[in-house]
């Protein structure tokens, strides 16, 4: 039996195994933390509940039954079984209250993203498509202050208040990307790793860069904005893949 029918008595159960099969395939693509990092996704009208990986378990190991719910407006499930440590709760907590637009967060310290905002200049110029995806619409946030306790949280979720800016650059830190579902900010997450590494290797070559005008960047993202169903079709196809493997991801 495929483990897409194996469906504990949970809510939101298809949110649960959609963020499930994003923290395997975070993992597979070597974009985790070891146990560090985390995953949310908002279950209520205002996003201020979410479910979020537990605590200090490896991402490729998370099931949608793993999945805890967190109430940014309730100190309290801090003490709960498997709670997240108070720098997810101060990170995660302060998008949910401040960005109700950003009912899915992912924040991790992949590589090629976290050598961009170790630069001094954390930009990501528009010298390939994947590049020009973001164009206009990112955030760099040059004040890193330390670990996201709460305070730090709340100063990063002002950073993300214009929904058209859909990724922070955490400046020393990594990458916060936020989107409306799970499919659509993991895709969001999967191209701009791809983005910055491109970038990347492009200046390690030394030669001179092929940047694109703004005009046709601002087209190529907004063709991209517009492209039918890229996100849900690429869930859906890392999900039949791990389906096909027999993975417990969605138990």
């Amino acid at each position: 039996m495929s483990v897409s029918h194996l469906r504990p008595n949970l809510d939101h159960w298809q949110s649960r195994v959609d963020l499930a099969a994003a923290f395997r395939w975070t993992a597979r693509l070597n974009m985790h933390e070891g146990v560090a990092n985390h995953f949310s996704l908002a279950i209520n009208d205002d996003g201020t509940q979410f479910l979020m990986n537990p605590n200090q378990m490896h991402f490729s190991r998370i099931k949608a039954s793993d999945m805890i719910v967190v109430d940014a407006n309730d100190p309290s499930t801090l003490e709960g079984p498997n709670a997240p440590d108070p720098t997810a709760w101060g990170l995660h907590g302060g998008i949910h209250r401040h960005c109700p637009h950003a009912r899915c967060a992912m924040h991790v310290h992949s590589i090629h993203a976290t050598v961009l905002a170790s630069l001094a200049d954390s930009r990501l110029p528009p010298i390939d498509q994947n590049c020009a995806t973001f164009f206009n619409r990112y955030v760099i946030d040059d004040g890193y202050g330390g670990l996201a306790f709460e305070e730090e949280g709340e100063r990063c979720a002002a950073l993300l208040t214009d929904p058209k800016k859909k990724v922070m650059i955490m400046g020393n830190h990594g990458i916060m990307i936020i989107g409306a579902t799970v499919a659509e900010t993991f895709n969001r997450l999967y191209y701009f790793e791809r983005a910055a590494e491109t970038y990347i290797r492009a200046l390690q070559t030394g030669q001179p860069l092929r940047v694109l005008p703004d005009d046709v960047a601002e087209k190529t993202a907004q063709d991209l904005e517009d492209y039918p169903d890229q996100d849900t079709r690429h869930l859906t196809e890392l999900k039949l893949i791990l389906d096909e493997e027999n993975t417990d991801y969605a138990s």
